[in-house]
């Protein structure tokens, strides 16, 4: 449980720089807006990348332990390249340039992947580790005993955030996995493996249109790279392991593609003609597998030979070699006996495991290893913690690089969010219950306690919110209610505004403050009503929707012409839900987008001028292996806006996480993240299925889905 303190002083410097600073039209009104948003369990990550020496003669130490990215933002997924010499640091941008002092021990040079400045990027870190740094460089950033340039940013993607993940550094070329191109369909991946030239920052795409690749690795001659893909099949719902098959291409142009290994993923190198991978055997534990080329003649599914290389008994999964050292290889491992992910080196020869991460630190979650070039070092990103140079904060506002002109866009800590209608306070929700602060985060303060869901103000009387009380993810036969929550004034008080016990929520009041619609389970499925916004029920109450399939989520338009809302009307019980517009007096109805069969659009919410609507969807699938990422009910699911009308469909969000619950206000929030003080410590999990001492070997990833077969509530 979290326990709030007073916002630190530089959070308070910082949240004096959200002011707003809006265009203002001929009416001399702001046109600017903010979009804010919750991502799952994000806010507990601050991952930074770390190292351990490999030494097999001594047991592994915390003073051993290095931390080589720099503690500001999330840094994953690393990669220690062949060789950094100034002749190669001579292709980075706006001559980016390194010169070491050659009496110092040389640097440990990491690429990796970095979610800082709002935005994913990919970073090359020099750390000097054994002195203070004396290099010289131009247009670098420099501290102390680190010279840091980002490699491949917005720049590479036409300005989107998308997401580029598992990099890696092939001569003058960075090959890695982006999200920045529309794959033009639902539910199908944006997913591809691109090759940037450092020099001329010229991109190329290796994956075929129409195809989907994860998690790139490139062979030590660097002739060819290996991706977890879809090929031409498409994503399916998997939220476990995605089921995808290794193919291999010519690195430097994405040619002689072929598929090697089928159920695989997460592939690494050993040599050009042996890889190692992962995927979940018939016995239900994820495992290590080896796939063998042919010495001659072609190569195909049929030619290479897969064997498995770790037992069962334990998880093994994300796999790492280096070329020095084929007799090791470094994997994650979850055992029964932890409920903590670890990193560990096997050896194929004797069979044995060799723990590294879990005498050093047995109490944190560790993810995706790789190994030095020459096998002296090992890799691997965790928390940071509050014992590894990390704070005791976490961002309660993080500012997100937006694809829309004048529109911002901030991740909330705590779903749910809403404006004030004078867009200067937002109220959002945590486990503790409903919160107030004002844009900056200043106040902020608990008006509510218990089991909440959806916030909405009403647009006339001031300081009134309406939300949803009771147990989420229920039966249409559960007791939840509408209530009305007044803030203002000496004394909170609240309002009951339903009666029964049918499953009442997700509340949205009419421009005018007249009227509220929300959800109701009393027909004995989930159909839209509209009734008095003060008085509730007993102030009237008529059905809007009605039908054999579950309608929820609405959101009145500014004009209080339409309501759009969610509905799985098309097929009901499937899990999938649509976007729908209809006119409070129930004619109009009209689909806006859909997400595929399986899909879903949820919790709709129109822009202040009532012109577009954002909401959440897994209409661009998954972005990176499950597997490869903390705890996620689902591993998808990002923000979207569409016009209203139904054209112009935009992604904002690029991520492996779980976005949802957005808002439009009219707030305009200038671009700085803002901190808040917590009491915990690196507060996340390890993904569920992967704690059983004794799993199933039926691995469909089912769970996640009827978890939220309600489409979130």
């Amino acid at each position: 449980m979290k326990t709030k303190k007073p916002l630190s002083l530089c959070s308070v410097i910082a949240s004096l720089l959200l002011l707003s600073h809006g265009t203002v039209d001929h009416g001399g009104r702001s046109t600017r807006s903010s979009i804010l948003f919750y991502t799952m369990g994000r806010s507990g990550y601050e991952f930074d990348v770390f190292t351990l020496p490999i030494q097999f003669d001594s047991t592994p130490k915390s003073g051993y332990e290095f931390q080589i990215t720099d503690g500001r933002s999330v840094n994953y997924n690393g990669h220690f390249p062949s060789m950094i010499s100034s002749s190669s640091l001579s292709i980075l941008p706006n001559n980016q340039i390194l010169t070491t002092n050659k009496d110092l021990p040389p640097p440990i040079n990491l690429i990796y992947v970095s979610e800082r400045n709002g935005s994913s990027t990919i970073c090359l870190d020099a750390v000097y580790h054994g002195g203070p740094a004396r290099a010289t460089r131009r247009s670098a950033l420099e501290v102390s005993n680190r010279v840091q340039v980002t490699l491949v940013g917005d720049q590479q993607s036409n300005g989107l955030n998308s997401m580029k993940d598992r990099p890696s550094l092939v001569g003058d070329h960075l090959i890695y996995a982006s999200t920045h191109e529309n794959i033009g369909a639902p539910r199908m991946s944006w997913t591809a493996v691109y090759s940037t030239h450092l020099r001329t920052r010229l991109t190329r795409r290796l994956t075929p249109h129409g195809m989907t690749d994860f998690s790139p690795a490139v062979s030590p001659s660097e002739t060819w790279t290996a991706v977890a893909s879809y090929g031409e099949r498409g994503w399916s719902g998997e939220i476990q392991e995605l089921k995808t098959d290794i193919f291999i291409f010519k690195t430097h142009d994405g040619s002689d593609r072929v598929k090697v290994v089928e159920q695989g993923g997460w592939p690494c190198w050993v040599d050009d003609s042996t890889l190692y991978f992962h995927r979940v055997g018939d016995d239900g534990w994820w495992s290590v597998y080896r796939a063998i080329f042919p010495q001659s003649g072609k190569i195909s599914v049929d030619s290479v030979v897969t064997q498995r290389v770790t037992p069962p008994g334990l998880h093994a999964f994300t796999p790492a070699t280096s070329p020095a050292n084929k007799r090791f290889i470094a994997m994650a491992t979850r055992r029964p006996d932890s409920e903590y992910r670890h990193i560990e080196l096997y050896d194929v020869v004797s069979e044995q495991f060799w723990e590294v991460t879990r005498p050093v630190s047995p109490k944190a979650h560790h993810y995706n290893p790789f190994l030095s070039p020459d096998f002296i070092r090992i890799g691997y990103h965790r928390c940071r913690g509050l014992s590894n140079g990390g704070k005791d904060t976490h961002l309660l506002l993080e500012n997100i690089h937006s694809p829309l002109p004048d529109v911002s866009a901030f991740r909330i800590d705590g779903p749910f969010p809403s404006f004030s209608p004078e867009g200067d306070r937002i109220a959002y929700l945590d486990r503790q219950g409903l919160n107030v602060m004002n844009l900056d985060g200043s106040g902020l303060h608990c008006v509510y306690s218990g089991t909440l869901f959806g916030t909405a103000w009403d647009p006339v009387r001031k300081g009134v919110i309406y939300t949803s009380a009771g147990p989420y993810f229920a039966s249409v036969g559960t007791e939840v209610d509408v209530i009305s929550i007044n803030i203002e004034g000496d004394k909170l008080s609240h309002k009951k505004l339903t009666e029964g016990t049918e499953n009442n929520a997700f509340p949205s009041p009419s421009p005018d403050g007249k009227w509220l619609v929300f959800r109701s389970g009393r027909s004995g499925y989930k159909n839209l009503y509209i009734m008095d916004a003060v008085n509730g029920e007993k102030g009237g109450l008529y059905r809007l929707t009605d039908g054999p399939w579950d309608d929820t989520m609405a959101n009145w338009s500014p004009d209080g012409d339409w309501i759009a809302f969610s509905s799985d009307r098309e097929n009901p019980g499937s899990g999938s839900f649509a976007l729908y517009m209809i006119h409070p007096n129930g004619t109009g109805l009209k689909k806006l987008l859909d997400s595929g069969s399986g899909g879903r659009i949820n919790h709709p919410c129109f822009s202040p001028d009532g012109n577009s609507i954002v909401f959440t969807s897994d209409y661009a699938a998954v972005s990176a292996e499950p597997i490869s990422i903390p705890s996620q009910y689902q591993p998808f699911g990002e923000i979207f806006t569409i016009r209203s009308d139904g054209t112009g469909l935009s992604r904002m969000t690029h991520n492996p996480y779980e976005d949802g619950t957005p808002t439009w206000g009219p707030a305009s929030m200038r671009a700085a993240d803002v901190q808040q003080a917590v009491d915990e410590d690196c507060n996340f999990s390890d993904s569920s299925w992967l704690s059983a001492a004794r799993p199933s070997a039926a691995v469909g990833g089912q769970c996640g889905a009827a978890y939220r077969q309600e489409a979130s509530n």
